[in-house]
C-alpha cells in the first residue's frame, strides 16, 4: 500500500544539525504498526528507492565530477557507517542524522520515527547551507527535482521492494 507523503513545517534544532542552513524542509509518512526504526526507515529510502532516483543519482555524479564535487561521502567522518552515499552522523532509535560537508555545500538528513507502536510517522528533514557561488547555483539546479525524490523515496519506507 503506497502511503500519502505530505510536506510539514520542520521540526529541528537547525543551529544545532547544521549552523546557518538556508534551505530546510521536512516530509512525513505515516506507517502504521510498521516496526522500523531511524536506520531501517533511512536504509529503505536511501537504498531501496524508484529505479528512475538511482538513475538521477548516477546522472548527477557525471555531471558534477568534472567541478570537484564529492559524489559520496566515503571518506567523511561516519560514526555510524555509511548509508549509500550518506555517513551517519548520529543516530539512536528514534533519529538518525547523515550528511557530510563539502566546498560547495554541506547538508544534512534527519530521519525521526515517532508515534506509539499502532500509529508510527516518519518525518525526513533535509538541511542545506551553500558555502559559495557554486553550492547556490547546484542547490537552486536541483530544488525542482528535491521535493519528487524524497515523496518518491518516503513512500518505499513501508514497501521497500517492488
Amino acid at each position: 500500500m503506497i502511503r500519502t507523503v505530505r510536506e510539514v513545517t520542520p521540526d529541528v534544532d537547525a543551529g544545532t544539525l547544521l549552523a546557518g542552513a538556508q534551505f530546510i524542509d521536512a516530509f512525513r509518512v505515516e506507517i502504521g504498526a510498521a516496526a522500523v526504526n531511524a536506520r531501517e526507515a533511512c536504509t529503505r529510502m536511501v537504498l531501496h528507492g524508484p529505479r528512475w532516483v538511482d538513475a538521477l543519482i548516477r546522472l548527477r555524479n557525471i555531471l558534477v565530477t568534472p567541478f570537484g564535487l564529492k559524489t559520496s561521502g566515503e571518506g567523511a567522518p561516519a560514526p555510524g557507517g555509511l548509508i549509500g552515499l550518506f555517513p551517519v552522523l548520529s543516530e539512536t532509535p528514534e533519529r538518525l542524522v547523515a550528511g557530510f560537508d563539502d566546498s560547495h555545500l554541506d547538508f544534512r538528513l534527519v530521519v525521526d520515527v515517532t508515534g506509539d507502536a499502532a500509529a508510527r510517522e516518519v518525518t525526513s528533514t533535509t538541511l542545506v547551507r551553500t558555502n559559495n557561488l557554486l553550492g547556490r547555483s547546484y542547490l537552486t539546479l536541483i530544488m525542482p527535482f528535491h521535493k519528487l525524490v524524497v515523496r518518491s523515496m518516503m513512500a518505499r519506507i513501508v514497501e521497500p521492494a517492488r
